[in-house]
């Protein structure tokens, strides 16, 4: 067994635990154990819990983007961004541990705004930024700054699946899901040319 193959073997087990429990269930030793290894061989791979919390959510982040690729070609601009709606909402509720530790939990090696988004650093972002530009360009919405009404829109989105997630919106998931549709409905109203 080589390295690459040990490393992978951790990161996934951290992540099964992740998503299954969240972030404070995962610990070197528990990791170790799921993936067969001594939690001093962990140590080979990665310097301590945060890095392996982070090799997790770089290869998380990773995977939604490519998740999020096929909507991110669909032509209509409106029918592009609830495509990407649905994938992120099947994301957040589907995986809502995971949804928490990448999105809501504090992180220092975290992208931020506005210099890492502005940048393209973050590649799921990016996904809605395109479709928002691609919304500019074919004149379906009004041209404006890119990054803050991907950025409005993002907040929206993360703000509902926050209050619904901790149990402060008391709907069905079918219904919470078209709140959040109406929801992004207005926002686009507001960014509609």
């Amino acid at each position: 067994m080589n390295g690459s193959d040990t490393a992978a073997r951790l990161r996934a087990a951290a992540h099964e635990i992740l998503v299954a429990e969240g972030a404070p269930a995962v610990s070197i030793r528990r990791v170790a154990t799921e993936a067969g290894v001594t939690p001093m061989a962990t140590y080979r791979h990665y310097a301590n819990r945060e890095a392996l919390l982070s090799a997790v959510a770089e290869e998380s982040f990773a995977a939604l983007a490519e998740r999020w690729a096929a909507p991110a070609t669909l032509e209509d601009p409106l029918t592009r961004l609830y495509a990407l709606l649905d994938e992120y909402l099947d994301f957040a509720l589907g995986s809502p541990h995971l949804y928490t530790f990448l999105i809501v939990d504090r992180r220092d090696e975290a992208r931020r705004y506005p210099e890492d988004f502005r940048a393209g650093q973050s590649v799921a972002f990016e996904r809605l930024m395109a479709a928002v530009g691609h919304g500019m360009l074919t004149k379906a919405f009004r041209t404006d700054d890119l990054v803050e009404a991907a950025m409005t829109l993002t907040a929206e989105v993360q703000g509902l699946v926050q209050l619904y997630l901790s149990g402060r919106i008391a709907l069905p998931e079918k219904d919470f899901r078209e709140l959040v549709h109406r929801c992004v409905g207005r926002v686009l109203n507001g960014l509609a040319s």
